[in-house]
């Protein structure tokens, strides 16, 4: 697909900040290291333009590619977001092709872990039980899974387990890897760029979902999406599927208890079979629990919903303004963009 179509960076730069000689070296070596044609100066790039871009194309010091058709017209704000979920599979990168790829799709663990681990693509076609979970509190991820082990054990069910991680504190993330790792508590990606990945993946499909205006609560793929990225910000979380098919998404307070509580529906299990058991059992304790739901946005992901619904309640949430410092994560670098 390389000769049907051609990249240009256009290089964004605050102009309030002077340019050292170590930022000028950085500009060059970052333009020398790119195989795509660069504007060969910021200085070159008008002022009306950098405001064009950022008024209409909504940028916001965080890369966008936007995607232009033979005859100039835009025919995708931002490509970025499907090709993080569907890579090469996305092209021509228009915003139609983006709406044919959702109509595809469906709520399933493969669209979660993409090609990221063969390892998890194998146990779904030996159609196991798989737990996909995350969050940085070792006590509870040591629970979870010592719990999830035992139910299996009594359920006599194929379960398999793998650690996510999280979308931030890498450090605690790391940790938490490291008692997996000693313990042998269950599967986990060694590789940070991985979880890196997952989490990039989901956050994609929560702007090109935003992107297309599929926000309302009529979408159920959104749900799930926006419910997996707010259980990130607050806790544990788990997944369980059966094979490829999605039986529960759900928050720590409600998965955990679900598994402890393995005595009060173990009753189904050989009627229902384990895993609409554990779902009927799950929905129960989540009509009580109800998990609070939270999003940040960066004020440089561009395109902000004005208004968003809860996926739990469907009530219309506040909207606060928050100022985050986390030197776990390293402040990026956006003076070229």
């Amino acid at each position: 697909m390389d000769s049907q179509y051609e990249m240009v960076w256009i290089p964004i730069v605050d102009r309030s900040i002077e340019l050292t000689e170590p930022m000028k070296e950085k500009f060059e070596s970052l333009q020398t290291s790119m195989p795509w044609f660069t504007v060969y100066h910021p200085s070159l790039i008008e002022k009306a333009v950098i405001r064009f871009i950022k008024e209409v194309w909504h940028f916001r010091n965080k890369p966008i590619l936007v995607v232009l058709d033979p005859q100039g017209r835009v025919v995708s704000p931002n490509a970025l977001h499907m090709m993080w979920i569907w890579g090469s599979n996305a092209f021509p990168f228009t915003s139609s092709r983006e709406e044919s790829l959702w109509r595809q799709e469906t709520w399933r663990l493969e669209l979660l872990v993409d090609g990221i681990d063969p390892v998890i693509l194998n146990w779904i076609e030996e159609g196991k039980y798989i737990f996909l979970y995350g969050g940085d509190d070792v006590e509870w991820v040591r629970k979870f899974t010592n719990t999830a082990r035992g139910v299996a054990l009594a359920a006599r069910i194929p379960l398999e387990m793998v650690y996510v991680g999280k979308s931030s504190k890498r450090e605690q993330v790391r940790r938490v890897m490291a008692t997996i790792a000693v313990e042998k508590l269950s599967h986990t990606w060694q590789d940070l760029t991985m979880i890196w990945f997952f989490w990039t993946r989901l956050e994609s499909m929560l702007f090109s979902k935003i992107q297309l205006g599929k926000i309302d609560e009529h979408d159920p793929m959104m749900q799930e999406i926006k419910k997996l990225l707010s259980y990130d910000r607050e806790g544990g979380w788990a997944v369980l599927s059966k094979g490829t098919e999605v039986v529960v998404n759900g928050h720590g307070t409600t998965v955990l208890p679900t598994l402890l509580e393995y005595d009060l529906w173990k009753e189904n299990v050989p009627v229902k079979g384990f895993d609409l058991a554990f779902q009927e059992h799950h929905g129960k304790l989540h009509d009580i629990a109800h998990p609070c739901c939270r999003f940040d946005f960066p004020m440089t992901a561009g395109r902000i919903p004005v208004t968003m619904k809860c996926p739990e309640c469907h009530r219309t949430m506040e909207r606060f303004s928050t100022f985050l410092c986390c030197h776990d994560e390293g402040i990026p670098d956006v003076l070229f963009q």
